[in-house]
């Protein structure tokens, strides 16, 4: 069991290895397209969004205090907050929205 597991870690370890040292080897000099640049300057904003937005939903007790804090947090991130001023507010609202029901 024991040599299973060395196994896997050491699949695992390759696979990340080679994510993240192909594009290095690809791509020695700057991009040429601004449309690839502007691509890939957003995956990571749209990859975090994609893994965190569902769990929100479940996190909380019910969904009507999810709301809640989801509607504060898009609130004030189109204000154009701070990550730390969104993040407290949107869980201060599911704080109070879970005491009131």
């Amino acid at each position: 069991m024991p040599d299973r597991f060395l196994v896997h870690v050491a699949v695992m370890a390759v696979v990340t290895y080679l994510i993240r040292a192909v594009p290095l080897v690809l791509c020695r000099g700057k991009l040429g397209s601004r449309w690839l640049r502007d691509f890939l300057f957003y995956v990571p904003y749209a990859v975090l969004g994609a893994m965190t937005f569902p769990a929100v939903f479940s996190a909380t007790a019910s969904p009507v205090s999810a709301i809640c804090g989801v509607a504060v947090g898009i609130l004030l991130a189109s204000m154009e907050k701070g990550l730390l001023t969104v993040a407290i507010a949107a869980c201060a609202a599911v704080f109070l929205a879970e005491r009131v029901l």
